[in-house]
């Protein structure tokens, strides 16, 4: 069980590996961050292109596949699938958090009924299902998730989505300040490098929530 020792921060490194995980089906979901047309735009300067090749190579040839393959299992196993997305309710963006309207890489104007705000094709939501629209990067922050999820009767969420070291992040230590049990699907996540993709998971992995990759998930689950 690779899982059990794998992406170890300086503060667990000999912590003792975690018992073995029981997800009860009736009690798991799965929530997809972030997956926007936005995200899979390919620059149109070269540079930036190339800066964001390896990101737009793992997100198209692992995560993309990766999260479509665990949202059909799930749905087959007739457990619920969510999703979230970033957008503002405004046309102008004042309902914005703060962080989108720094300037900068997470500046953010992204209208709720404009094409670059919705859900990738491969991972759209199924009649039915539920999608929360956030201004921020917190899937709980300023949405009615957490009521949600409670009423639901979920205790588990696996997580999968973008971007690993923020909305990821942010939603993994929401979810586990409110007592959630969080799980990381690692091939279904991705930053803007590697690097920072393997850091965050490191930072998160064992406090905030168990990372796991999507073939031991589906061994735990018989999915």
């Amino acid at each position: 069980m690779r899982w059990k020792t794998a992406y170890r921060s300086f503060y667990y490194a000999q912590a003792p590996e975690p018992e073995d995980l029981v997800l009860d089906p009736a009690e798991t979901a799965l929530l997809c961050i972030d997956v926007q047309n936005l995200y899979l735009e390919i620059p149109s300067d070269p540079q930036e292109a190339a800066r964001w090749f390896p990101f737009h190579r793992r997100m198209r040839e692992i995560v993309i596949p990766t999260t479509r393959g665990l949202q059909d299992a799930f749905r087959a196993k007739g457990m619920d699938v969510l999703h979230a997305r970033i957008a503002c309710q405004l046309e102008d963006g004042r309902d914005r958090s703060l962080s989108q309207k720094k300037p900068g890489w997470n500046a953010l104007l992204l209208p709720k009924d404009s094409a670059a705000s919705q859900l990738v094709p491969e991972l759209a939501p199924h009649p039915g299902e539920i999608v929360v629209t956030k201004t921020t990067d917190s899937a709980l922050t300023g949405t009615n998730l957490r009521l949600i999820l409670a009423n639901m009767g979920i205790r588990n969420v696996v997580l999968t989505g973008i971007f690993t070291d923020q909305c990821v992040s942010s939603t993994v230590r929401s979810l586990a300040d409110e007592s959630f049990n969080v799980i990381v699907v690692e091939d279904a996540c991705a930053a803007g490098t590697d690097e920072l993709h393997r850091r965050e998971l490191e930072i998160i992995n064992m406090i905030y929530c168990q990372v796991l990759g999507s073939v031991e998930l589906r061994e735990i689950m018989g999915l």
